[in-house]
């Protein structure tokens, strides 16, 4: 084959996505949509990594995790654990606190960080949803990348269609 058709033909299967690395979520983080009251809020993509990132994740997360544990500041032994538990906790809050029926939200857990990502009507309703999911038992922190109103370009990475 000449060099010429060669690089067609891996241009070809470049273009066809045959090279793109699949993602996904190897180490389980919880993920869940809690409202979807507005149906034109852009979905944030779900949490995934390729094989490579896995392995690099894999040794940043076994550090990371293990040193809260070892500086006394939880009972679990790895921060990562916590997660499966505070998620579901964190839906809850949200759906019994009744100012946020008119949004539309996923939460994503890491390390006892809440990720809150989606829609919601206004800045205040924003920091409000922030404050309430702070006071979730074991949160340690929350990152509030939520957009007002369903126009315009999101602060987290979107799903693709």
């Amino acid at each position: 084959m000449s060099k010429g058709r060669a690089a067609f033909v891996i241009g070809c299967l470049a273009a066809a996505g045959l090279g793109a690395q699949e993602r996904r979520n190897a180490f389980d983080d919880p993920f869940l949509r809690v409202t979807s009251a507005l149906a034109a809020c852009p979905a944030p993509r779900p949490p995934g990594f390729t094989e490579e990132e896995i392995r690099r994740e894999a040794h940043v997360r076994a550090q990371h995790g293990g040193s809260c544990y070892r500086a006394g500041r939880c009972r679990l032994p790895n921060s990562y654990l916590y997660d499966k538990e505070i998620i579901p906790r964190v839906q809850q809050a949200i759906r019994m606190d009744g100012r946020f029926d008119d949004t539309s939200v996923w939460v994503l857990g890491e390390r006892r960080i809440v990720t809150l990502m989606g829609c919601v009507r206004t800045q205040e309703q924003a920091a409000q949803m922030e404050k309430a999911v702070l006071l979730v038992d074991d949160v340690m922190g929350v990152v509030n990348q939520l957009m007002v109103g369903t126009k315009g370009r999101p602060n987290y990475l979107p799903a693709k269609p």
